[in-house]
């Protein structure tokens, strides 16, 4: 019970890496707040984790729209009077070569898997600096250090997940609260069969030190690890868990 009685918000819940961090933190004492556009997905999680004796509470909502995001965090403070843990999560992963991709797709990309972190930041980390405690963890992607193809978009805004983490934790870390970043590799996710074939998925684990596919669980401990008195030496962190695929 790594997380016993603390007050989690977490952003892309329904399906994949979200959902597991959700569930891992329910089943380690945590109230988890879950936000994630596909309500019917969403509750769905949340009804489950209910049903098997943890504490959940969905919203539906984008996270482009700070007044979606609004609601979890008014909510942990109304019921609960604090917020301990923010995972910034959610993202999306189209593939497009750089001179095909249009304006508004560049700045759906920086929307969703950045400035939706620039918001949702904002309405948590008073609360933290209030308290003089807090851990926020943003979900970035081992593309950064590869540079890859047909993902400049995606790979660009992954890049300045890891920036905004490292500022963040220099202005945050006097108040003790603690800042860190995920880049996971090549996950086995619902969502990742459309935009990845069999082939690539193969090609990217002949890469890696471990022979195996990696899962939304892999990186869910991680995230634990990160969220809970275990990492109270850390911030300002990236944490590769890519089977070993990048190494720096």
């Amino acid at each position: 019970m790594l997380l016993k009685d603390n007050v989690a918000l977490i952003t892309g819940t329904a399906t994949g890496i979200g959902e597991a961090i959700a569930r891992l933190f329910a089943q380690n004492g945590a109230r988890v707040f879950l936000l994630d556009r596909d309500g019917d997905g969403n509750r769905a999680v949340a009804d489950s984790i209910r049903a098997a004796g943890g504490w959940s509470q969905a919203f539906t909502g984008d996270v482009r729209r700070p007044a979606d995001i609004a609601p979890l965090a008014e909510a942990a403070m109304k019921q609960f009077g604090q917020i301990d843990i923010l995972i910034n999560n959610a993202g999306i992963f189209p593939r497009r070569p750089f001179l095909e991709t249009t304006e508004q797709e560049w700045d759906e990309m920086q929307d969703v898997n950045l400035k939706s972190m620039f918001h949702s930041i904002q309405l948590v980390l008073p609360h933290m600096i209030a308290r003089r405690s807090g851990r926020i963890v943003n979900i970035s992607s081992v593309t950064f250090h590869l540079g890859v193809a047909g993902l400049s978009h995606y790979v660009a805004s992954k890049g300045g997940v890891i920036g905004l983490t490292r500022s963040l934790a220099r202005e945050a870390g006097d108040s003790n609260v603690h800042v860190n970043c995920i880049t996971p590799g090549a996950i086995k996710t619902e969502s990742e069969a459309r935009f990845v074939t069999e082939e690539q998925a193969r090609d990217m684990m002949s890469r890696q030190c471990l022979q195996r596919r990696l899962g939304p669980l892999d990186v869910a401990r991680v995230c634990l690890f990160l969220s809970s008195e275990l990492s109270d030496g850390m911030t300002g962190q990236c944490l590769n868990v890519d089977a070993g695929w990048v190494m720096y």
